[in-house]
């Protein structure tokens, strides 16, 4: 039996009703972040319920929906310090600031380009338990979501071995402002998980990986560093393997070590986009690389 066509004044009330729910959902996630403990806060209480116990759920994705693709070049009217050492790592990662010297603990030494919804980011976490990781995303309430589900996590495991702290996220334009972040050589690996593909070829300039963008990652990853690479578009898998089999600070690591190597097992099963794939049937293109010792003469 069919189903009844719909007036388009039913429509249009029924999507005004679903944008007010979402809207409604995300001021309340909003007054959840102000009052919960979290790098962007400085309250520590947590919301509690009726009968006086925390409160904590997990965000839900839907109410977060935005365009999958953002323009890197747009100004996004985003913050960013003038320079690493400007930066207020302390309000990322709360428990790693040592509040006697005024000075942090650790250094991001991982970071998740482009992360999307957090998959990798909580994957990583139990897995470097001591090393703090960042996850970088320029679409705007793709990182709310991303720093709700952190909080959540923080707080429902926050009296186990693995809480959490040791992941954040930010929003920002690695293409624009990653020095602005890392001093020289503070990463020792980086992900670039299903980045946006930009079809046309006038928008290849677009693409996370590019010979000048290589010449940043090299600064900022320490020699013998990693840059994973992951995608399920077999162009984009072949240009970026192409840029950094080119690019003279960079060498291919081979399908040997990708085979034993954890993070190649968790890049490929972690993330939403790669498990979008896997419901799919679709195939996964990976390579990784090797960050060469800087030349002599180049020092």
């Amino acid at each position: 039996m069919a189903k009844p066509v719909k007036d388009k004044e039913t429509q249009l009330r029924e999507q005004q009703e679903a944008e007010t729910r979402r809207r409604q959902y995300r001021t309340n996630q909003e007054e959840t972040r102000k009052k919960l403990k979290h790098a962007r806060f400085e309250e520590s209480e947590p919301v509690e319920d009726t009968d006086g116990k925390a409160q904590v759920h997990l965000p839900r994705k839907r109410f977060y929906r935005q365009r999958a693709h953002s323009n890197p070049f747009s100004d996004h009217r985003l913050e960013y310090p003038r320079s690493p050492e400007d930066m207020k790592w302390e309000k990322l990662y709360p428990q790693y600031h040592d509040k006697d010297s005024d000075s942090m603990l650790s250094k991001v030494e991982i970071a998740d380009i482009g992360c999307g919804y957090g998959g990798l980011l909580t994957k990583l976490a139990p897995e470097y338990p001591s090393t703090l990781i960042l996850g970088m995303e320029i679409r705007v309430q793709v990182t709310q979501y991303v720093e709700d589900r952190i909080i959540a996590l923080r707080e429902k495991h926050k009296d186990d071995e693995v809480n959490f702290q040791n992941i954040s996220v930010l929003r920002g334009n690695a293409m624009k402002f990653l020095p602005n972040f890392f001093q020289k050589g503070q990463l020792s690996k980086m992900f670039f998980c299903f980045p946006d593909p930009h079809f046309k070829q006038r928008k290849h300039k677009a693409r996370i990986i590019t010979n000048t963008l290589l010449s940043e990652y090299a600064y900022v990853l320490r020699e013998g560093g990693v840059v994973y690479t992951i995608t399920d578009v077999e162009d984009l898998h072949i240009w970026m393997a192409k840029h950094l089999e080119e690019h003279p600070m960079f060498e291919r690591l081979d399908k040997a070590w990708e085979e034993q190597d954890k993070c190649v097992s968790i890049m490929y099963n972690a993330t939403e986009e790669g498990q979008k794939v896997t419901r799919n049937k679709g195939s996964k293109w990976i390579a990784c690389f090797r960050r060469l010792p800087t030349p002599e003469d180049c020092d």
